[in-house]
């Protein structure tokens, strides 16, 4: 749900993330507002164009990095600019939160799409694996509406780092074996139109829930 609420530029957490999804609730201020964060920066970049005829004058325009990312894959495979930015400098005092997981870069081979995310910042227990799931269920949306195969997800680690209170469910964790992957299903329609309830993931046999808290 909370890809799906970036995808469609929401900032608010009553704007379809809420009540199915708390994760954000701790930074939204008293109306749910939480300033230009990933989806205002992925859809609605602000981008400020002179007017004809004036020398110090500029209209505000906003630049959609996603789908302007989609159109690239299509008809620019072999680009090696299709990038979408959340790390916006200009905005960052008026976010909630600056992006922890900043920029993506897909690239097309062979008739499949490759992503690599660079996340400044990763909390180990509960950031990282959550961004794990989110960018390989984008990539996998992105290449189905571009009538390729997903098949690497790239992520770089900044700075990577364990907090105290989550040391010991690490632990157990570690003790873990892993399980068989599930399958996940997505329709082969445009990223902007898939709803939650098309995405379907079957032979999920997750372990036991590890309580980790949230650092705010």
């Amino acid at each position: 749900r909370e890809l799906l609420w970036f995808i469609k530029g929401a900032t608010n957490i009553h704007d379809g993330l809420m009540p199915h999804s708390k994760i954000w609730n701790a930074w939204a201020d008293e109306d749910g507002n939480l300033g230009p964060i990933y989806g205002y920066q992925w859809r609605h970049w602000n981008q400020f164009v002179p007017i004809p005829g004036t020398s110090d004058s500029y209209e505000k325009r906003h630049i959609d990095q996603l789908a302007n990312a989609i159109h690239m894959i299509k008809t620019t495979p072999d680009s090696r600019r299709i990038i979408v930015s959340a790390w916006n400098p200009s905005d960052l005092d008026q976010m909630a939160l600056p992006p922890c997981h900043s920029f993506f870069q897909f690239a097309v081979s062979n008739g499949c799409l490759d992503l690599q995310l660079y996340q400044r910042s990763a909390d180990i227990a509960v950031g990282v694996p959550f961004n794990i799931a989110s960018y390989a269920l984008l990539l996998t949306m992105v290449a189905q509406d571009c009538h390729l195969t997903p098949r690497y997800f790239v992520h770089t680690l900044g700075d990577a780092h364990i907090y105290t209170n989550h040391v010991e469910g690490l632990r157990v964790q570690l003790d873990r074996s892993p399980k068989p992957l599930p399958k996940l299903h997505v329709p082969p329609k445009s990223v902007f139109d898939v709803h939650f309830d098309d995405i379907r993931i079957d032979g999920y046999d997750p372990h036991p829930f590890i309580k980790f808290p949230v650092a705010v």
